[in-house]
């Protein structure tokens, strides 16, 4: 544990959720392709459609609706939607095929590794300060058995701007009665978590997984109140 800023009074914890608690790696490749093989056989004439087909029609949306990025769901959801409007099917076809792969879609993302260690943690601090979800992805912590230990969970899209703006930290702030100052934001993203947290009036605690160095990291905007490079490290604070 090592600290850049003082650390002042601690009265709720957030997380971030992918690459925090978990390693999202696997489970993400796992969905892609899964997902993939959905839509190749839903439709017969989406049976050649490749991953690299499917970004540039995440990319064309987003393109003609910039703010769409904040809600990976409903992104994704448009996505295949159109996808299915594209190789001639009704829109009330394409709503229905969509639902059906994002269901797909969410069966696969579910299927998280939580370590031993991420469950030991979380129900330590849980017992001393409430703990909330603050996540710009699409994982859903009561599907992968971390549910219990949040007193709330915030997602990008219905709660607010992604990560970095400060929508869903100042919402945290205002759902739990606090000031911004008294929450302590845990994540591993430099920019999103860091100096969003940062930004927003609430201390920022790194995590560190991959042996990274703050000094020579080209996104190391705003210095986080301290490091950490294991979960179980939190529990110093206790």
């Amino acid at each position: 544990m090592h600290f850049y800023r003082p650390l002042g009074p601690i009265g709720a914890l957030t997380f971030d959720l992918d690459d925090t608690l978990y390693d999202n790696r696997p489970v993400i490749l796992r969905t892609e392709q899964e997902s993939m093989r959905f839509l190749q056989q839903y439709h017969p004439r989406l049976s050649a459609m490749q991953s690299a087909d499917f970004l540039q029609l995440r990319q064309a949306l987003r393109q003609a609706e910039p703010e769409i990025y904040h809600d990976v769901t409903e992104w994704r959801r448009r996505a295949i939607e159109q996808a299915l409007i594209n190789v001639g099917v009704t829109r009330q076809e394409a709503l229905l095929g969509a639902a059906r792969a994002m269901a797909e879609f969410a069966r696969w993302r579910s299927r998280i590794a939580v370590p031993e260690e991420t469950h030991h943690t979380l129900k330590a601090l849980a017992a001393k300060w409430p703990l909330v979800a603050i996540t710009n992805g699409n994982a859903d912590p009561e599907k992968c058995g971390l549910g219990h230990y949040f007193a709330f969970v915030l997602r990008a899209g219905p709660d607010g701007r992604a990560k970095p703006y400060s929508d869903m930290y100042r919402l945290a702030a205002a759902r739990l009665d606090m000031a911004p100052g008294r929450l302590l934001h845990v994540g591993d993203d430099l920019t999103t978590d860091v100096a969003g947290a940062v930004r927003s009036g609430l201390q920022a605690c790194w995590i560190n997984l991959r042996g990274g160095n703050l000094m020579h990291i080209s996104d190391s905007r705003l210095v986080p109140h301290l490091e950490i490079s294991a979960l179980a490290s939190l529990t110093a604070l206790i």
